[in-house]
């Protein structure tokens, strides 16, 4: 892949970002009893350290000075003592961590070195034992196996590693450590029904349900808007991703970064939500919310030490300066593991966009039921919330029913792999519909902080009849209405034709255009300092008898 060019951060006032981040309730460590738990019954836990803010001053710098950049490379964690050990504030926390014979890292390595000995067998067949032995040490000597006992990921200022008891004893009275978490066991939230589809010619129901081909007529296609995806990887040489993919990585089974990675999927799910996040028109086709945005897509799921690979991915992403970051994954049930690095994308002026999982009505997963999170159900072509939608109220002051929304996800088309195309059901085809949305609310207002860009998505909600609001919490949003609130001013209509959309994602803006555009996005950076702008909004409920 060529060198990918920098991108160009949008100014974000850091006072806005605070005031955002002051919304939401801090986190407690709330994970010891889990890592408690784990110790007993095994005698090591794997660990998610959250670093104290200001350990770490200049991640951006430290990377690149322990980690460069090499040709068609990006930035990444640092996974291995040699390295951490070249940041001088760090100096001793690897003393804490351990990496037992039996734990998870350790049997990954192991299965890789004999996956690759077993190949090295079938080809061997010539030779005598000894030069066949020979070529199976040479063999053993060419695979990494070395795995670190901690894990460094500078931007979300976090680590990664095995603990005993002493060791976790040890991190919990580290001034240098906020707190201790016991790493979550997070899955793909898959589908509930995938069914081959022919392309099919106008808008999906899901573009029409929330209205964005008015935002597309305007010239608000999400160009320049790199949004972070998160999920099984893309095959972008698909005609409807033509373009669309700008940064791509893959995080192998240890979360180790793969070398001069191509663009693949390792299944269909992650191809499908990167269409509906920014697919290009195709014919007469179009199923891409933000059809002009770039997407920074990894495979980080699934198998192998999953959360070592999600760290890894949301690293990578954060360090690219995505402004949405769209994941379909979660944990089944509520753990706070992740909470803080949910607060963090906010402070990194990341707009999380979650799943919140298919297990149906009292039912979530984390990170989609954080307060952090723009948490997103589905809902059908009817309006009515899809029956395997996950809902739950939890006990908090603030924004205590998820999901925050619901959008379409049910028979929701899109493309996969092979330049095919296929209907498929669930939040995470409803997740990708609203962080397009985002994006081209972005390119409106590049100013915006997640808050702010959060709270006009909530505010354009509207709760359809007969939606109760524990299943679909605000309702439904609408892109016309999310713009108007962003802005302050109605969207202009400057297209010739009725639903003017976008070829291959990008419409030509003429000058008129760019000119309006530039002068309602001075409007909303005056607008947007107000204060009714930073906190979420939790709706009225009838109380029950």
């Amino acid at each position: 892949m060529p060198d990918i060019p920098e991108p160009v951060a949008a100014p974000i006032s850091e006072a806005a970002i605070a005031d955002d981040l002051g919304t939401f309730m801090p986190s407690a460590a709330l994970g010891s009893e889990v890592v408690n738990v784990e110790l007993d019954a095994t005698g090591y836990a794997q660990v998610l350290v959250v670093l104290a803010e200001g350990v770490v001053r200049d991640s951006s710098a430290l990377v690149e000075s322990i980690a460069p950049r090499g040709r068609g490379t990006r930035r990444t964690a640092i996974q291995s003592e040699s390295q951490l050990g070249l940041v001088p504030e760090l100096a001793g926390l690897e003393r804490y961590f351990t990496l037992p014979a039996a734990s998870q890292d350790s049997a990954l390595a192991n299965e890789g070195l004999y996956s690759a000995l077993q190949g090295v067998r079938k080809k061997v067949r010539t030779g005598t034992p000894s030069e066949r032995r020979k070529m199976l040490q040479d063999a053993a000597a060419a695979v990494e196996t070395e795995v670190p006992k901690v894990r460094l990921y500078p931007n979300l200022n976090v680590m990664l590693g095995t603990v005993d008891r002493s060791g976790f004893l040890g991190l919990q009275s580290d001034l240098r450590v906020q707190e201790v978490q016991a790493a979550p066991q997070i899955s793909l939230i898959r589908p509930t029904e995938v069914a081959p589809a022919e392309k099919r010619s106008g808008l999906t129901w899901g573009l029409e349900r929330i209205s964005v081909a008015a935002l597309w007529d305007a010239g608000i296609t999400g160009s320049g808007v790199l949004i972070g995806h998160l999920d099984t990887g893309v095959d972008a040489s698909h005609p409807a991703l033509a373009g669309a993919v700008t940064a791509f990585a893959e995080f192998d089974f240890l979360g180790k970064p793969v070398a001069n990675a191509r663009p693949r999927d390792s299944g269909a799910h992650g191809t499908h939500t990167a269409g509906i996040i920014a697919g290009r028109k195709v014919g007469n086709t179009w199923f891409g919310v933000a059809p002009a945005a770039s997407l920074a897509s990894a495979i980080v799921i699934e198998g192998g030490n999953i959360v070592a690979r999600i760290l890894a991915g949301m690293d990578w992403a954060v360090g690219l300066r995505v402004r949405v970051l769209n994941m379909s994954l979660g944990l089944r049930g509520y753990t706070p593991a992740f909470l803080t690095l949910s607060r963090l994308l906010r402070g990194r002026g990341v707009l999380p966009v979650f799943a919140v999982g298919n297990e149906g009505p009292g039912t979530s997963r984390s990170p989609g039921n954080y307060a952090e999170a723009l948490s997103v159900g589905a809902c059908d072509s009817g309006d009515a919330v899809a029956d395997f939608s996950g809902s739950q109220r939890f006990a908090r002051p603030n924004d205590p029913w998820v999901p925050d929304l619901v959008a379409p996800g049910v028979a929701v088309m899109s493309c996969v792999p092979g330049g095919r195309y296929a209907m498929m059901s669930g939040s995470s085809m409803a997740t990708p519909h609203v962080a397009g949305l985002a994006a081209l609310l972005i390119q409106a207002a590049p100013s915006a902080t997640p808050g702010q860009i959060e709270k006009a998505i909530f505010d354009s909600c509207t709760l359809p009849i007969g939606m109760h609001p524990d299943r679909g919490n605000r309702g439904i949003p609408d892109a016309v209405k999310a713009f108007m609130l962003l802005i302050g001013s109605p969207l202009p209509d400057l297209s010739k034709t009725a639903h003017a959309t976008p070829q291959q994602g990008a419409r030509p803006v003429s000058g008129g255009q760019k000119s309006t555009l530039r002068k309602n996005s001075r409007k909303h950076s005056r607008k947007v300092t107000s204060r009714s702008l930073r906190t979420k909004r939790v709706p009225k409920r009838t109380k029950r008898s």
